[in-house]
């Protein structure tokens, strides 16, 4: 264009398909846009696809625009953007986070269930190597909570018949389980 054109005249050819217009739109407000974004968004990538973005709306939309003040339209569109960009950014790193715990909660269960099965199995190899009348009592004193009294009534045994047997499974127990103990 040989003339310089008002932003009033280049809306005008732009709405009617005009590319010099659009061209010339161009040219006049990129580097403020792409400033605008940088500053924002702080990637060059990033904010130069903001401005092509901004720039592919306008001209996709150019036939039912109403611009009437091309530089404060394209300034306030391209906060827009940004604000949109941004949110979009926070809700993915939200939703990757949101994985992220997902999997290690899924691994902590995962794993305190294969812990608690071999602690399972583990107090039951132990359990089977003391005698049966100890374990009996141990498994009556700890699984099914009965009290000394109680234990010592079903089995014919005095109380501290009964309270050595426990003494004697909780020693037995703590010698072949002291891997499975935490400081915790």
């Amino acid at each position: 264009m040989d003339t310089i054109l008002t932003d009033e005249q280049l809306v005008m050819r732009l709405s009617e398909g005009n590319k010099i217009a659009f061209g010339e739109i161009y040219d006049r407000y990129w580097y403020k846009l792409f400033c605008i974004a940088f500053h924002q968004i702080g990637t060059k990538e990033e904010a130069e696809e903001l401005v092509h973005d901004l720039f592919e709306s306008l001209w996709n939309r150019r036939e039912e625009s109403n611009i009437r003040h091309l530089s404060s339209y394209l300034v306030i569109s391209m906060k827009n953007l940004i604000t949109n960009f941004i949110k979009s950014k926070i809700t993915w790193r939200k939703y990757k986070e949101y994985i992220i715990l997902q999997k290690m909660q899924e691994n902590a269960l995962t794993q305190d269930t294969a812990e608690f099965t071999d602690l399972s199995q583990a107090l039951d190899n132990a359990l089977k190597k003391l005698p049966e009348k100890t374990s009996k009592i141990f498994q009556l004193s700890r699984f099914e909570n009965q009290s000394v009294k109680e234990i010592a009534k079903e089995m014919n045994l005095s109380e501290k018949a009964v309270e050595y047997h426990i003494t004697k499974s909780l020693k037995v127990l703590k010698d072949q389980l002291w891997i499975y103990h935490t400081q915790n």
